[in-house]
């Protein structure tokens, strides 16, 4: 089912969870395939099955008394082991020297930017900003997402538009509004320093460095920044006392009436999937001559028609990648872990605190002719928000702060 749309597979799961016996089941998954064989593919590699409790009719019902148990039930979990790429195992000296390479700011066109400049420690490895700064005179066009639990993602970006941590290094070096560095420019930068010679070929056995090797390096170290000390993942072991009463029922708000869980699932809280939320337009694309300018390059460069090059105020999303009319304006599930630390929110950072992304969604969302059919007001109270907000707290780990390391020092070569 990975090239299924999410409709079709929230269908599928639905109906498996009515009991509506298995010829039903067997007959409707025959259609949906059917239905669906025609479909050009997208970035939708992971199914995650929705875990809202569904009643007779279809539609949310209310869950009481949530314990641990019955959240592993409903699939939640603590996270599973980082897996990395056959080509890429983890290694201490790996990511030693992808920590290096990280904070290195002679890594960019100006010598100015390093991936630790967007994605700072101490701001949850982001930068706390609406949209990205990104290269001087360039600016950036979207909210820089955190690192924390990236290796988790078999698709990066908002667009799902890279397949590794591995791309996603590449094109923020090179990219234009990234860091702005040619490959191969970084690659005599690093071998000036002899002490970056040296490590490159205690990790990668070779007499130069090399761009892939710093690209599977920085990938190793971003693998090891994760999720540490969740009061969630102590709750979801068997601590009952590890969460509040209110964030209990803030989850059983997310599992039931609210319906969260329908997008946000498993041990990640993501379906993995793309949907237009309806998400306003950041007025900086329409105030702002540079942001205009940043985001017109990318609609240019991302070969969009020509009226949408000329007249588009809001980012297409998933539409880049597939040229789908009905992927306009949709973008990937956002874990959920770690929010505390990673605003301000969506893939254009409009939303500036955790309680107004929950009232965004109780209001329906935004407007959009494309916008999720899942979506619709949910009428909560001011209690309930704040019941939501707290359980949301607790998917939150303590700041994982790392230092600067010493940066390997020039040398002219003899």
């Amino acid at each position: 089912m990975a090239n299924l749309s999410f409709s079709h597979k929230l269908l599928v799961g639905f109906i498996g969870s009515l009991g509506v016996g298995l010829v039903g089941v067997i007959a409707l998954t025959i259609w949906v395939f059917a239905s669906h064989s025609n479909t050009p593919s997208r970035p939708d590699p992971i199914t995650i099955n929705p875990t809202a409790a569904i009643g007779s009719s279809g539609s949310s019902v209310a869950i009481k008394d949530i314990t641990s148990k019955l959240a592993r039930e409903l699939g939640f979990d603590v996270m599973p082991a980082v897996t990395m790429p056959l080509d890429n195992p983890l290694t201490d000296a790996k990511i030693e020297l992808g920590k290096i390479l990280f904070f290195d700011s002679r890594l960019s066109g100006n010598g100015l930017l390093s991936c630790a400049t967007c994605h700072q420690p101490t701001l949850g490895w982001g930068d706390a900003l609406d949209i990205n700064f990104g290269y001087p005179e360039s600016l950036h066009w979207r909210n820089s997402q955190t690192i924390i639990n990236s290796a988790y993602w078999p698709l990066l970006f908002w667009d799902g538009s890279t397949k590794s941590l591995e791309s996603q290094a590449k094109a923020a070096w090179t990219g234009a509004t990234g860091q702005n560095i040619d490959s191969m420019l970084l690659e005599e930068r690093l071998a000036q320093a002899p002490e970056y010679v040296a490590m490159f070929k205690d990790v990668f056995g070779t007499e130069i460095p090399l761009f892939d090797d710093a690209l599977r390096a920085v990938a190793a170290f971003e693998a090891t920044i994760n999720t540490v000390n969740a009061p969630f993942d102590a709750w979801i072991a068997g601590d009952e006392s590890a969460i509040s009463a209110s964030a209990k029922r803030g989850m059983e708000l997310f599992v039931g009436e609210a319906g969260c869980s329908a997008c946000h699932g498993g041990p990640l809280f993501s379906d993995f999937s793309y949907h237009n939320l309806g998400v306003p337009a950041n007025e900086k694309f329409v105030v702002d001559p540079q942001r205009q300018l940043a985001f017109r390059y990318q609609n240019r460069k991302k070969g969009v028609p020509e009226h949408d090059y000329r007249e588009a105020t809001n980012d297409l999303g998933l539409y880049y990648v597939t040229k789908l009319e009905d992927d306009r304006g949709k973008f990937r599930t956002p874990f959920l872990r770690d929010l505390v630390q990673t605003g301000p929110y969506m893939h254009n950072g409009t939303i500036s605190t955790l309680e107004g992304v929950v009232q965004f969604y109780n209001a329906g969302g935004g407007s959009h002719d494309n916008k999720d059919s899942l979506l619709s007001p949910l009428g909560l109270t001011s209690d309930q928000v704040a019941d939501l907000v707290e359980f949301l707290l607790t998917l939150s780990g303590d700041p994982i702060i790392v230092e600067p390391p010493a940066m390997p020092e020039y040398e002219v070569a003899g």
